[in-house]
């Protein structure tokens, strides 16, 4: 079971707190089918990202879950939000990342691009 521990930055935010729960179970390579859309772009550094909805939800399936995550920030305003902290692995190997989020709406309910840093 991954141990998190959650950015204070959600408090009365439920917009903050979807961009945390996203990126928490991104780390976690759990599938959140509700929180893409069909056309969803994940770029990333250095790999070929997936695209479209059922892609990343498959290329999520294939992660290893990690022993802790630590989310430092998760913010949000109109149709972007952010999200950065620590992932430590099962092996004790420590990496950081952020997330930015494109939202379909300004309900932010609903992810169109996805940019991530590592």
């Amino acid at each position: 079971m991954t141990q998190i521990q959650g950015s204070k930055d959600c408090g009365n935010s439920p917009k903050n707190q979807f961009v945390q729960d996203v990126s928490v179970a991104m780390e976690c390579g759990e599938a959140m089918p509700e929180a893409f859309s069909e056309d969803v772009t994940w770029e990333q550094p250095a790999t070929q990202p997936p695209s479209g909805k059922n892609a990343l939800l498959e290329y999520l399936g294939s992660r290893s879950k990690p022993a802790s995550i630590t989310v430092l920030h998760a913010i949000s305003h109109g149709k972007v939000g952010a999200a950065n902290g620590e992932v430590t692995l099962a092996n004790g190997h420590t990496r950081r990342f952020c997330y930015v989020f494109e939202f379909t709406n300004t309900k932010a309910n609903c992810i169109s691009v996805i940019k991530s840093y590592s």
